[in-house]
């Protein structure tokens, strides 16, 4: 099978795998990482993924991975395996809606309940259409919120 991604290393970022190898620098993964990608290398040893998977003890899919992750984010972000950014979520409740629910939630449940639980209350705010729709879940962590 034809190797889909050709990991083609500098001298440099051979001697910095090398490195990491031989002071054991970073974690397992990382060192075992630096010998995959070392195994890979068009320029050296040029091994397929089945044979690097056979060496390390690992799927295939994860040596080919690593042939991918090099070329698709260079080399320092994949020796580092940095997350990639994903922004923060975006909030369901604002702080007027926020309010309206904590003053419904210390106010008296409706007839016929003892207490407030969360799916009740989350009944309650979407009935009287302080937002379109909620969940218990997303209420449970707008109370729980600490100063």
């Amino acid at each position: 099978m034809a190797k889909k991604y050709l990991v083609r290393l500098t001298a440099e970022e051979r001697a910095t795998l090398r490195g990491v190898i031989k002071k054991l620098q970073g974690s397992s993964e990382q060192v075992r990482r630096a010998h995959m990608l070392l195994k890979a290398d068009a320029n050296g040893p040029n091994r397929t993924a089945t044979k690097i998977a056979e060496a390390f003890s690992c799927r295939t899919k994860t040596a080919e991975n690593e042939r991918q992750r090099i070329e698709a984010v260079g080399f320092a972000r994949a020796q580092h395996r940095e997350k990639p950014q994903t922004p923060p979520r975006q909030k369901q409740l604002d702080g007027e809606q926020e309010a309206k629910v904590i003053a419904l939630r210390l106010g008296k449940p409706p007839k016929g309940f003892a207490n407030w639980s969360l799916r009740l209350l989350a009944e309650q705010v979407v009935e009287l259409a302080i937002v379109d729709a909620i969940s218990h879940e997303t209420l449970r962590k707008m109370l729980k919120k600490t100063a």
